[in-house]
């Protein structure tokens, strides 16, 4: 371990991509970054050339106080060329669009007075959403109708992931508890061994392993046939990832906000990236070598690891 702590070194950022407003989420696809933030707008970019070549807008908001403002963005998910979007709405409910041939469609307006937090696609109709109130609800945007809306748990929510498949969804809550759930029947398939004792700030998965950050200092850590375990922080964790084998993780670990990766067969601690100036609220790699990140600010980090 002492040699590993030695020849761990400190990777900087290979670029660094600035959106417009602070990025709450973003999403990697066909060589194009699409950075949603608080001044609703999804910055999108090309990969190949690192500059913006399109913005999305969202029309602002009236507050009760007769005001206009711009409309958070939550979350933003991809596929089939297609962008689905969460954002709040009059009251602080919840507006759900699709953005598809430059055109943005609502599909769920604020008069269902839904708390959104997170929506992901299932497949080219369906999406599942996720509420503060740790409901979760799968809609058919095809049909227009809601094939169920289950309340999960007593806890507030904490973050929610999709296996690759897209067939579990893994949710995590302000208990400390994650569990896997069916998503087509809605059904708890297991209640992870939690490694957490507090709050779930967010939640990563690949390849049947799935990380969680905790207000406790701890990394949960939860593999098939291996006993879960958990890594502890100097800081509190905000944010995990992990690579598309799940053989590699990476968390948020220090006041001055860095990203420690690790081993996730070994625990053994590996390089740091550093460069972070904010809380950082988002990391997805997009294979082994390459990963983005984002925080509190406009900026989104892009990195290569040796």
């Amino acid at each position: 371990m002492l040699l590993s702590a030695l020849e761990a070194k400190d990777i900087h950022p290979a670029h660094k991509f600035k959106a417009i407003g602070y990025v709450s989420d973003f999403v990697v696809a066909d060589n194009k970054l699409y950075a949603a933030g608080d001044e609703g707008v999804v910055t999108v970019f090309d990969l190949k050339t690192k500059k913006p070549i399109e913005t999305i807008s969202l029309q602002p908001i009236e507050t009760t106080l007769g005001e206009l403002q711009a409309p958070r963005i939550l979350s933003i998910d991809y596929y089939n060329g297609k962008l689905l979007l969460v954002s709040i709405g009059k009251g602080l409910f919840r507006n759900v669009w699709i953005y598809e041939n430059h055109k943005l469609k609502k599909i769920i307006s604020e008069d269902a007075k839904l708390t959104i937090k997170e929506a992901r696609f299932i497949d080219d109709e369906k999406i599942i959403l996720a509420s503060f109130a740790s409901e979760i609800i799968l809609h058919d945007m095809g049909e227009k109708y809601t094939k169920y809306k289950r309340h999960v748990t007593q806890s507030t929510l904490g973050d929610i992931t999709l296996t690759q498949d897209k067939k579990h969804l893994i949710m995590a809550d302000e208990s400390g508890e994650a569990r896997i759930i069916n998503v087509q029947s809605s059904k708890t398939i297991q209640v992870l061994d939690s490694q957490n004792v507090d709050n779930v700030f967010h939640v990563a998965h690949a390849n049947g392993v799935t990380l969680t950050a905790g207000q406790d200092r701890r990394v949960g850590v939860y593999q098939k046939n291996s006993d879960p375990y958990h890594i502890k922080s100097d800081f509190l964790v905000y944010c995990v990832g992990i690579t598309p084998s799940g053989r590699t993780g990476v968390y948020s670990s220090s006041i001055d906000n860095r990203l420690q990766l690790f081993s996730i067969r070994t625990k053994q601690k590996k390089d740091i990236l550093t460069g972070h100036k904010a809380l950082i609220n988002q990391i997805k790699f997009i294979n082994e070598k390459e990963l983005f990140s984002s925080e509190n600010s406009p900026f989104i980090y892009y990195w290569k690891l040796d």
